[in-house]
């Protein structure tokens, strides 16, 4: 018998070998594996496939090595406890990702039931809806569901200062406050970016995220990233979409995994270099957006290592629109020429201000 001391604590007296499951968890695999040969029955949390140990031990043993008998889930006890359907709550397991993650599901009437290490956790999730301005969610705490130490209690989380929990804990939680809710569709506000200037601004990203078409299980390079607007949009769009942002200057880089984070897709990888160097090496992409440093250089190498990519490209300068008109003319694809005006005060009435226009190819290369 293997399991973490909480689990073994709850067993009855054992004849057999009993062994302490170690922390960090990844430290006790290669125990697992010294069993090799013997009938062993690992303890682990309910369901070991929610979020739980199934996975990784499945990874490390061979086929026909193991057999799982799970019992219910957190997340099913917790809908038992407040009978909510699963179907339609949001289940998320924070016990080592960052709160960020539940960022792009906070909208007001939505529930959602996330795992957090411990009280501490507890508080710093209150404080952290507070802070985004969704103060007024109820949040029931339930501590060691299924156990003899279960426990619930509730409140507001404006109002949650500390809370007392031991794990393993999870949380219900009842949206509710008037902070900035994203969007399900493309062209997300600006204002949800930090950024120096460098951004495709909300219209046009929308257009460009249209043409780059995402798709589950996809990849996307975003090349010259700049704010990591179209990036960060990308992973928005499907849980399972990946993105790389290649950007050459520092400060722009972390820039990128500020927004990302902040955002909750903080499985964007950013790549500091200048491309198409920066390129050379890189897992290959279902996708390239090109929105700063078209060259063509870029163009050629992006031939080379993107080919069947689905290729997005903006330009701003005669120079570069002169480039993407002689690759379309080589490559295929479509031109798109976006030109957009907002009004804008003119005297003591109201004009078009003109944006600077824009023409954008897309190819399948």
């Amino acid at each position: 018998m293997i399991g973490p001391p909480r689990h073994l604590a709850l067993l009855p007296a054992l004849t057999a070998e009993v062994v302490t499951w170690p922390s960090p968890f990844a430290d006790g695999l290669p125990i697992l594996l010294g069993l090799r040969g013997r009938r062993v029955a690992a303890v682990v949390s309910g369901d070991p496939f929610w979020f739980g140990a199934g996975a990784a031990i499945a990874r490390t043993l061979a086929p026909g090595e193991w057999r799982a008998l799970p019992a219910p889930s957190t997340f099913s006890l917790a809908a038992s406890r407040l009978g909510w359907p699963l179907e339609r709550t949001v289940r998320l397991g924070l016990h080592a990702a960052p709160l960020s993650r539940l960022r792009p599901h906070l909208a007001r009437g939505v529930r959602a039931l996330v795992l957090v290490r411990d009280g501490a956790a507890v508080a710093a999730l209150a404080a952290w809806l507070t802070a985004e301005g969704f103060g007024a969610t109820r949040m029931h705490v339930l501590e060691a569901l299924g156990g003899p130490r279960e426990r619930i209690a509730e409140g507001r989380a404006a109002g949650l200062r500390e809370a007392e929990a031991a794990h393993p804990v999870a949380v219900g939680l009842e949206i509710e406050g008037d902070g900035a809710v994203l969007p399900c569709a493309s062209g997300i506000d600006d204002a949800f970016f930090e950024t120096d200037g460098q951004i495709t601004k909300r219209p046009v990203r929308a257009l460009t995220l249209s043409a780059l078409a995402p798709r589950p299980g996809e990849r996307l390079w975003d090349v010259g990233g700049g704010s990591g607007s179209v990036a960060v949009e990308w992973l928005l769009s499907h849980p399972t979409t990946e993105a790389i942002s290649i950007e050459a200057r520092p400060d722009r880089a972390a820039r990128i995994r500020v927004n990302a984070d902040r955002l909750g897709v903080d499985r964007l990888q950013v790549v500091e270099g200048a491309a198409p160097e920066a390129l050379r090496g890189l897992p290959p992409p279902a996708a390239v957006f090109v929105g700063g440093g078209l060259s063509a250089e870029m163009l050629a190498a992006l031939e080379a290592l993107a080919p069947g990519a689905r290729l997005v490209a903006n330009a701003v300068t005669l120079e570069s629109e002169a480039l993407l008109a002689a690759a379309q003319a080589r490559l295929g694809g479509a031109l798109l020429r976006i030109e957009l005006a907002e009004a804008a005060p003119l005297g003591g009435k109201r004009g078009w201000r003109p944006a600077r226009p824009v023409v954008q190819w897309s190819v399948t290369l």
